[in-house]
């Protein structure tokens, strides 16, 4: 029997400034996301979208950064996690803003843990002492390992979701200064676009497993700013430098070979900005390499 595939859709657009990744999911969606995986063999559930309120709904919150309605939105988030695990399906979340993953990623290890490859031009390290806009999309991974605002910690279940040696970021390029000095306190193994660009992705996609290797699962957060603009115009925070097309299908390749991969966060694509939803297609095809598509 195939693998049954989860689709969850998380409009979020509260975490960060730009608005249009809350369109996200739909453009995911309208670039075939459902056809590639069951071309592939996997029989997909799309389970819509959960309920997230506009920006215009809650504008009472503005000063405190939406904080309140992010935390729901990832309680619902955590359960819609927790639940597809406990099915023993694999819950593909669709968004929206990285904020999300506060609620996938502890709802994915409810019952146990996780590796996460976290695929980003930033480190997400922030914490409200050390974040220069506020934004937490940018604090999202501080408050997995149980840094920052106390209530976005206690989402789903009490304290951190993951411990340093549970994670690996790839393709960084871009980070805060008091950002910069937790990570490199944090023990979090990471790999920035030099090291990718003197070592090749074949080398480093290679060791991020390798770190992975005591867990038994893996999640990969993909923010697709993580890709160089010129690639994914359609994207959340644009940072020049990133990865390119073979490089990411690469290190798409290489975790699908490794046969541990059991969900997944798709997120920070903006239609907005986007050219003809080329960025969104671009993440689809992406996609379709983590869950075993080849060449040949």
């Amino acid at each position: 029997m195939a693998q049954i595939v989860e689709i969850i859709g998380i409009p979020i657009d509260l975490g960060q400034s730009q608005r249009g990744v809350d369109l996200g999911p739909g453009a995911l969606r309208y670039a075939g996301l459902v056809a590639r995986l069951e071309r592939l063999g996997f029989e997909v559930r799309d389970m819509g979208n959960l309920a997230v309120p506009v920006r215009d709904a809650v504008r009472s919150e503005r000063d405190t950064r939406y904080r309140d309605t992010i935390r729901k939105v990832c309680e619902a988030a955590y359960l819609a996690g927790q639940h597809a695990v406990e099915r023993g399906h694999f819950p593909l979340f669709l968004g929206g803003d990285h904020s999300l993953a506060i609620g996938t990623i502890g709802g994915i290890t409810h019952q146990a843990p996780a590796g996460v490859i976290w695929i980003d031009a930033h480190g997400d390290f922030n914490t409200d002492l050390t974040s220069s806009t506020g934004n937490i999309h940018g604090m999202t991974l501080a408050v997995l390992l149980g840094a920052g605002y106390a209530d976005l910690v206690e989402v789903g279940r009490p304290g951190a979701k993951l411990e340093p040696s549970d994670v690996v970021i790839v393709g960084v390029r871009e980070l805060d200064a008091g950002e910069r000095q937790r990570l490199a306190a944090s023990g979090i193994t990471v790999y920035t676009m030099r090291d990718i660009d003197e070592r090749g992705m074949g080398h480093v996609a290679k060791e991020v497993l390798e770190t992975l290797a005591h867990q038994k699962r893996l999640h990969v957060s993909l923010d697709i700013d993580a890709l160089d603009p010129q690639l994914s115009p359609g994207a959340g925070t644009l940072v020049p430098g990133g990865l390119t097309y073979r490089e990411a299908q690469l290190l798409m390749e290489i975790i699908a070979d490794d046969q541990r991969l059991t969900s997944l966060d798709l997120v920070e694509v903006n239609p907005i900005l986007d050219e003809r939803n080329r960025t969104a297609q671009i993440a689809v095809d992406l996609t379709a390499s983590l869950f075993g598509q080849r060449i040949i």
